[in-house]
């Protein structure tokens, strides 16, 4: 079966740049296996694009033809949107990493459990990723927390208290049955009393302390063996 490309899509990094250098892959494939009209192969950007990034890339040239345009287009504002993206980290029981020259948007491979940690008063200090086999952090154990992709940024934590955050409620296979989903008031409780345990200055409407959100030593281990793995090593001529 024969299969004909569309188009690619730009979701990070330098649009302008980028969308020319691929307008330069097309030109080279068209001449080189003969496939008339794969130069004009459309080319869509996003990335929270909006009038003021619109404006730029037209003043920089570029080779964009056409925008997604999703959260700045249908949300007014002032009023601040969520922002969620699924990420793939497994196939097949084979974990998988998404790599990107924009670090925040490199993925965290393979199945996880995260906890919550707490301190002697009662806050909660950090969350933590761990793989899905590596045992439950211990109250009074002390536990080695990691930035994923900042080596020097790393703390240990005795926990007082520890609270698992990650429930399955649907394995997304035939034949294993759902977990049944709390009432939408249990819910809502359950979020005030989360809030109730953040300390005042992670949760203060002005310059809020950010909260931390650390995987253990082994998954910072497994992060940057597969991303050493699976990245492209790159050639100067």
């Amino acid at each position: 079966m024969k299969y004909k490309a569309v188009g690619i899509r730009l979701d990070s990094g330098d649009l302008a740049y980028l969308s020319g250098e691929a307008r330069k892959i097309f030109h080279t494939i068209e001449k080189e296996f003969g496939l008339t009209g794969f130069v004009k192969t459309s080319i869509t950007a996003s990335n929270d694009l909006n009038e003021e990034t619109l404006d730029a890339l037209n003043k920089q040239g570029h080779e964009v033809d056409c925008y997604g345009i999703g959260t700045y287009l249908v949300t007014c504002y002032a009023q601040a949107a969520l922002g969620c993206v699924f990420k793939l980290v497994e196939i097949n029981n084979q974990p998988r990493i998404k790599l990107s020259e924009d670090v925040s948007k490199v993925s965290i491979p393979c199945k996880k459990r995260c906890y919550r940690l707490y301190g002697r008063e009662g806050y909660s200090l950090v969350d933590i990723l761990t793989g899905e086999s590596e045992p439950c952090p211990k109250v009074g154990e002390r536990i080695l927390c990691r930035h994923p992709f900042n080596e020097s940024k790393r703390a240990y934590v005795v926990p007082q208290r520890v609270e698992e955050l990650l429930k399955c409620y649907w394995p997304g296979k035939s034949g294993k049955v759902r977990d049944e989903l709390p009432a939408l008031k249990d819910i809502r409780d359950h979020c005030i009393k989360q809030l109730e345990q953040m300390r005042p200055d992670h949760i203060r409407r002005l310059n809020p302390t950010p909260y931390k959100v650390s995987v253990s030593a082994k998954l910072y281990d497994f992060i940057h063996f597969l991303w050493l793995n699976e990245a492209p090593v790159g050639e100067l001529q």
